[in-house]
């Protein structure tokens, strides 16, 4: 006799197996311990990082730099072999070239244990080469782990998926106590009925769109760096290019597990959605809703867990900033890239002038320099210690030892709640967050998941079926969620809604650099302004 009832399941990828979900649910890289290996002068916070790479920018301290930790690696019982960003093999003495005029050059060091009793940490390499050379060895940093942060599940703070509590054991979120009960109140923002993701019921009209053909100039362009963006009748092909491509390869993850197809694909088989499946298909929907004209650039960097190698992301923005650059020079095979939307983020452990890498914050300027506005969140975790890349801009009283720039400015964006008169409690604060939108219980586009989650009741009565409401039910495709995750999309919409007027009507023709910038300048100040 068969229990099975006919109701599907969430789909699966094709072929797979435990030992992919089981692989999958390893979190990569370590935890940093900052009372490790410290050095004289150096205060040392906690972060996670990739324990066999570095990251090394190609300046004047190059060479110096570079035979520091070759001498540091070997005095530690390991090989040093130089790698491009995305892994290619390089020669011991040969450089990466620029990705395109004006960008930065980076590369990443391989450490590899000479001995099987030695395992590479690339922490204590660094620190070591430090001691070496007694200096800061600027251009040098760790690869770090960058994360998609819904409220409270940092990859890197929350507990392992196989230890919390079955979902199917604990209580309905509308029946619990009173939240402001729990240790944790901004938690509460992560619960359904608080601003916790949970199904909602759109009643509005959708976006609308000016036709095509009706406008001289250009649609607005926002480029979307997260885990991808599913189907959707709000988001199609049209609006929405899920496959950015340079010189026929695509830019990002492009593998089968995909967080906006397959809610599922970590952890128990117990049909408890992924914490991050269906992000970037909201933060679509929220640019969608803010700049119905926009066209939208989706590309995967995230994976089903939220996380992304910081050597990860260099390789795409490198290769976005090609586009770019191609753009407005007209060289054959450019993307216009108005607006930029990063909703992640880590915390350095030395955010200090001097002793933090460079790769990343180049990267962002030499965007920033070809007229693209760069978009960030600040971060859920309630604290003001600076978030990268969000405060790696010259903000007020910074120890950064960055310089303004004649690019866009950046924005560092925190959360506000529906009433828009305080700031959300999960909200990173502090001087280096520049601009504010709504961030808790917004609603916009999910895919239409249907998790294991049941309804709390049901009684169905002459041929209808009647229940409570199923929480993990999204086959009506909208939602709320809540994060600075979101609130960065709303300021990156509301800009590129104010570049919408000027690149409709004017020339269809790509502008240079300076005017790009000084336009998108405008567009930021209104938005800021609203």
């Amino acid at each position: 006799m068969s229990v099975d009832d006919t109701t599907p399941g969430p789909p699966q990828p094709p072929r797979w197996s435990w030992q992919d979900r089981a692989r999958g649910s390893l979190l990569v890289g370590a935890a940093l311990n900052p009372y490790l290996d410290q050095e004289t002068g150096i205060q040392v916070f906690p972060t996670a990082y990739i324990p066999d790479h570095l990251l090394l920018s190609q300046n004047d301290q190059f060479d110096k730099n570079l035979e520091a930790l070759r001498q540091a690696a070997g005095e530690s019982g390991l090989s040093l072999a130089h790698q491009r960003l995305d892994g290619t093999p390089l020669g011991s003495n040969e450089r990466v070239e620029p990705r395109f005029p004006g960008a930065p050059a980076a590369m990443l060091l391989q450490l590899t244990a000479d001995g099987p009793l030695t395992s590479p940490d690339a922490w204590q390499v660094l620190q070591h080469a430090r001691r070496l050379t007694r200096s800061k060895l600027t251009g040098v940093g760790l690869d770090h782990i960058v994360s998609i942060d819904p409220i409270n599940l940092n990859a890197f703070t929350h507990t392992n998926p196989f230890t919390k509590s079955n979902p199917f054991t604990k209580s309905n979120p509308f029946t619990k106590s009173n939240p402001f009960t729990k240790s944790n109140p901004a938690g509460e923002y992560a619960e359904p009925g608080y601003g916790g993701r949970q199904p909602v019921a759109w009643v509005g009209p959708a976006p609308v769109r000016t036709p095509d053909k009706r406008f001289p100039g250009r649609r607005p362009v926002v480029a979307i760096l997260d885990t991808g963006c599913g189907r959707h009748d709000w988001l199609p092909d049209g609006i929405v290019t899920r496959q950015v491509l340079l010189d026929g390869v695509p830019l990002g993850l492009t593998d089968a597990a995909d967080p906006e197809i397959y809610p599922d694909l970590y952890g128990p088989l117990d049909g408890e959605i992924d914490p991050v499946a269906g992000h970037g298909t909201f933060i679509a929907g929220l640019v969608r809703q803010a700049a119905p004209d926009a066209d939208l650039l989706s590309i995967r960097v995230a994976d089903a867990l939220g996380v992304v190698a910081e050597s990860a992301l260099l390789t795409v923005l490198e290769q976005l900033g090609v586009l770019l650059w191609r753009y407005r020079n007209r060289k054959r095979g450019g993307h216009p890239v108005d607006v930029l939307n990063l909703s992640l983020s880590y915390y350095h452990e030395t955010p200090e002038d001097g002793l933090f890498g460079l790769a990343l914050f180049d990267i962002l300027k030499a965007l920033r320099l070809l007229g693209c506005v760069v978009v960030t969140s600040a971060g859920n975790d309630s604290i003001d210690r600076p978030a990268f890349p969000a405060a790696l801009w010259p903000w007020p009283g910074a120890d950064n030892g960055l310089q303004p720039d004649d690019g866009t400015r950046q924005l560092a964006v925190g959360a506000l709640n529906p009433n828009r008169h305080s700031t959300a409690l999960f909200s990173n604060v502090g001087p280096w967050v520049n601009a504010y939108a709504p961030g808790a219980a917004v609603v916009s586009t999910i895919p239409a998941f249907q998790g294991g989650l049941q309804a709390t009741a049901r009684d169905d009565y002459d041929g209808r079926r009647r229940e409570t409401i199923d929480p993990d039910d999204y086959r009506g495709g909208f939602a709320t969620w809540s994060g600075t995750s979101f609130a960065a999309p709303l300021v990156a919409g509301w800009v590129a809604a104010e570049l919408t007027g000027e690149l409709l009507t004017g020339s269809p023709e790509p502008l240079p650099a300076e005017q790009a910038t000084a336009l998108a300048e405008q567009a930021i100040q209104r938005a800021l302004d609203r």
